[in-house]
């Protein structure tokens, strides 16, 4: 029989939240359990309990992690394109493409039911998400490269928009076979449906 290792090596976060990810990659969010990712992570039961509540609370953090993951990648996607609608555009490829590179944490993120109030470390970084993508879309406005308006109304617009390409990509919905094809096709539709100023 393994034995586990003690609860105080080095970084059994991480670890627990590295073994809850492969887990959910299998089982989804909701039908795993801490005692199961303490044995994947090769520790003791109740070891997760040092760092977490409960399983809420563990997915609360891969989500929290997730959003701050999806900031950086839509922050990285659009560096080093002038152009403000560029940018824009950028951006929403780099939420693709985070959900497509981390489909556990994007599953958790936005189908695992959460309290803003209970989990307020991953209700700060799911606005910072949404509030990176407004200060895209409030840019394009501001140069003149998007329509006038209700900048809140256009960034709803914008992420809903490249949320279902998401979706429908890491659920297998879509009739392509690899993230290029993916990638390209959110590229067409962000192109054809931002309401770009003449």
């Amino acid at each position: 029989m393994r034995r586990s290792k003690p609860y105080h090596h080095g970084n059994l976060r991480e670890e627990l939240l590295e073994a809850a990810i492969r887990l959910i990659a299998e089982v989804g969010p909701t039908a795993f359990t801490l005692r199961e990712v303490a044995r994947r992570a090769g520790v003791s039961h109740n070891a997760p309990y040092r760092h977490f509540r409960d399983r809420d609370d563990l997915l609360a953090a891969v989500a929290a992690q997730g959003f701050r993951e999806l900031t950086e990648a839509m922050i990285a996607a659009a560096e080093g394109h002038s152009d403000s609608l560029d940018r824009l555009k950028r951006a929403g490829l780099g939420y693709v493409t985070f959900a497509l590179r981390r489909p556990q944490h994007f599953t958790v993120m936005f189908d695992a039911p959460m309290s803003r109030r209970k989990y307020p470390e991953s209700s700060e970084a799911a606005e910072r998400a949404f509030g990176t993508l407004l200060g895209f879309v409030a840019s394009c406005q501001d140069a003149g490269r998007l329509l006038p308006g209700d900048s809140r109304q256009m960034a709803l617009l914008a992420w809903t928009m490249v949320h279902g390409i998401a979706k429908l990509a890491i659920t297998g919905r879509l009739p392509f076979h690899s993230a290029k094809e993916v990638l390209k096709f959110a590229e067409f539709v962000i192109g054809q449906s931002l309401p770009a100023a003449e």
